[in-house]
């Protein structure tokens, strides 16, 4: 097996185990952002438009983060801020008040179980 070949696996299972997180973890969530550059799960969202002479700029606020990155260390972040002219997509997974599907509980379990690759149930 080549160096290429051994890099393009590695790559696989990064992004393999990465959408098992996305599936574990969406539930919990309030909002999805999409931007040009990444997807967001969060729960606190403030969007801000910023008018300017040439294009649109949005400025995006969000607390209780998740973010679709494989080569990050935790995908977990307690803030962001995000300015962008491009387009921003947010799409409200669940209302004001409602609870999510998930308790934290469930979702250590589900954490470990993915952790050790019984993802039968995802």
């Amino acid at each position: 097996m080549s160096h290429l070949d051994e890099l393009d696996d590695f790559e696989a299972e990064l992004e393999l185990r990465l959408k098992r997180e996305y599936s574990a973890v969406y539930s919990l969530f309030r909002y999805c952002v999409l931007t040009q550059d990444a997807t967001y799960l969060c729960n606190r969202l403030d969007l801000q438009y910023v008018p300017q002479p040439s294009y649109p700029f949005f400025q995006l606020k969000m607390e209780d983060v998740w973010v679709w990155d494989k080569n990050r260390p935790t995908r977990m972040i307690p803030r962001v801020e995000v300015y962008t002219s491009a387009d921003v997509t947010v799409e409200e997974l669940r209302g004001e008040g409602e609870e999510p599907a998930l308790t934290a509980e469930a979702l250590a379990k589900r954490m470990s179980d993915l952790a050790s690759g019984a993802d039968e149930d995802l």
